[in-house]
């Protein structure tokens, strides 16, 4: 074995070799143009980032100043009345705004979702005899292996009055 460095030497560069490129030099698209960036972009340097207390205290304070605004529209409204006695109704009612720590939303127009009462899975079966919610045939005959008893157990998990036939 022979002593480290005491292999040939390369010649230095002189300039007359090129250069060939890699294939990852080839396929690299580090150099090609970027048309999905803006060119005449430039960073805003006053905006600062707010972390996640600092959004939620200001939004608290937003709502509270949204019920302060309410309330006293509420009194003076009460203390504007009519002839007869009665308060004027306001004519545009005032929409409720929502907000990330009050978000009500209206139930779903899409139907319930059927969960297999054996392996959880989506089951759009259900067996006539126990009304049992099965994923596919080979769910359904471990359920026509099943006893009533424990039919009735699966149906009670789920939350239904267990009727087994």
């Amino acid at each position: 074995m022979a002593p480290k460095g005491s292999s040939k030497r390369k010649a230095p560069n002189d300039g007359s070799t090129t250069h060939t490129p890699t294939l990852a030099e080839q396929l690299s698209f580090l150099h090609s143009p970027r048309p999905f960036k803006n060119p005449d972009y430039t960073k805003n340097v006053n905006r600062r980032t707010k972390n996640l207390k600092t959004v939620l205290s200001q939004e608290r304070e937003r709502e509270r100043l949204e019920r302060e605004r309410k309330r006293q529209e509420k009194e003076e409204l009460e203390q504007t009345m009519d002839v007869d006695g009665e308060v004027r109704q306001r004519e545009a009612e005032v929409e409720d705004i929502p907000t990330y720590s009050s978000i009500e939303a209206p139930p779903s127009l899409l139907p319930q979702r059927h969960y297999c009462d054996i392996t959880g899975l989506e089951a759009p079966y259900t067996d006539p005899r126990t009304g049992l919610r099965y994923h596919d045939k080979s769910v359904y005959e471990l359920i026509k292996g099943l006893s009533a008893s424990a039919a009735k157990d699966y149906l009670a998990a789920r939350g239904v009055n267990p009727i087994v036939r």
